[in-house]
């Protein structure tokens, strides 16, 4: 690929930064290098290899592997790797769960129109949801509430109105989020998100 980007540079400040973060164990093997690049070309908006990878930029990133490949490992790295205009904020879905109970229906509000400033002016928050699925689906005040699938809605519109992307980490299969969240948030992850998925053969790295 001709890029103005060093790749194997940047993936060696990858690991590097992942070191001094998670330890000495932390690793990129060469055959996450796929993924890695890709989202490499997405955060730094490389809009040729993206292109070449099938990426859009406008949109966000659904991050597929399964339990303990190194999806929420990486996506702490973006937010180092990320310019200003495409930082976001990496909250577990399991806390988003938590905070559900506490405080109810206003979560579905925080996290679908949090607002951040910038240059003065308020502006909706970038997150990506780690861990799409490990939640339960809770009660508030006696009333189920599937709140991931109520922010993923939310979120979408927002996506559509101000083209704000969201990203999301999950080992669960598209058939998958179609039984946890239903047909609706499926459909909408199509428009909202580039999937990026590891091998399904990819080793537990824990």
């Amino acid at each position: 690929m001709q890029n103005h980007y060093s790749y194997p540079e940047i993936i060696d400040w990858l690991q590097t930064k992942g070191t001094e973060l998670f330890g000495p164990h932390f690793n990129i093997p060469e055959h996450d290098h796929p993924v890695v690049y890709r989202l490499i070309a997405y955060f730094l908006k490389d809009e040729q290899t993206a292109f070449q990878f099938g990426l859009d930029l406008s949109k966000g990133i659904l991050l597929v592997g399964p339990v303990g490949c190194g999806k929420t490992s990486l996506m702490t790295l973006m937010k180092y790797l990320a310019p200003p205009d495409r930082k976001f904020i990496l909250k577990p879905c399991r806390d988003i769960s938590f905070e559900f109970i506490n405080d109810g229906y206003s979560t579905i509000h925080k996290y679908a129109k949090d607002l951040r400033l910038r240059g003065g002016l308020p502006v909706a928050a970038r997150y990506c949801f780690d861990d799409l699925g490990v939640e339960n689906n809770l009660k508030y005040y006696g009333n189920d509430c599937n709140i991931l699938a109520e922010i993923l809605l939310s979120r979408y519109d927002i996506f559509i109105s101000k083209r704000l992307p969201t990203h999301i980490t999950t080992n669960l299969s598209a058939s998958e989020i179609e039984n946890h969240y239903g047909l609706r948030v499926r459909s909408r992850l199509r428009e909202m998100v580039n999937l990026i998925a590891y091998n399904k053969n990819a080793k537990d790295k824990r």
